[in-house]
């Protein structure tokens, strides 16, 4: 439960690269997660050159930080792998919240930036890397080293007024 309490969006990080073998780790931790039977339709692509992530970072108002981050994953579900297509965007969630985890373990810090549905930013990310079709883009995850060593912290998110039992 550690890195799910301590798991925060850490949204500005140290100039340094993050090594290879970690990245490697958080696309392993990505392609652990479960999917609609089975499915396995996400792809990632991994985006660390300085000019590609300035361009990306213009997709929205909300993702200039991506111009400063070491690295980003573009998260994709690959429609000619979906058995089920109406749950790809559930698959790709949870591959999300598991590259986030895996963050956290890791020492680095990250931030989820949502893309679907927001045709724009699909747009966008479209046209920057010339992606076929059959490749949707789902969501950006910022990666890096936090400038803030306390960036990942614990925050007691609990309230009993929200659980509820048998019934309302």
């Amino acid at each position: 439960m550690n890195a799910i309490n301590m798991r925060r969006s850490v949204r500005a990080y140290q100039d340094l690269p993050v090594e290879p073998e970690k990245v490697e780790l958080l696309l392993k931790a990505a392609m652990q997660a479960p999917s609609a039977a089975n499915q396995q339709a996400s792809e990632f692509l991994v985006i660390e050159k300085r000019s590609s992530l300035e361009k990306l970072s213009e997709m929205s108002p909300y993702s200039r930080l991506i111009a400063k981050a070491p690295l980003a994953i573009i998260m994709l579900g690959n429609a000619d792998r979906m058995k089920f297509a109406g749950n790809w965007e559930q698959d790709l969630g949870a591959a999300a919240e598991n590259i986030l985890l895996e963050a956290v373990e890791l020492g680095l810090g990250a931030v989820w930036l949502g893309v679907q549905p927001e045709q724009a930013r699909i747009d966008a990310i479209r046209s920057q890397f010339s992606l076929p079709e059959n490749l949707r883009p789902f969501g950006v995850i910022a990666v890096g080293y936090p400038i803030d060593q306390n960036a990942n912290r614990f925050v007691d998110r609990w309230d009993e007024t929200r659980v509820h039992h048998e019934s309302l």
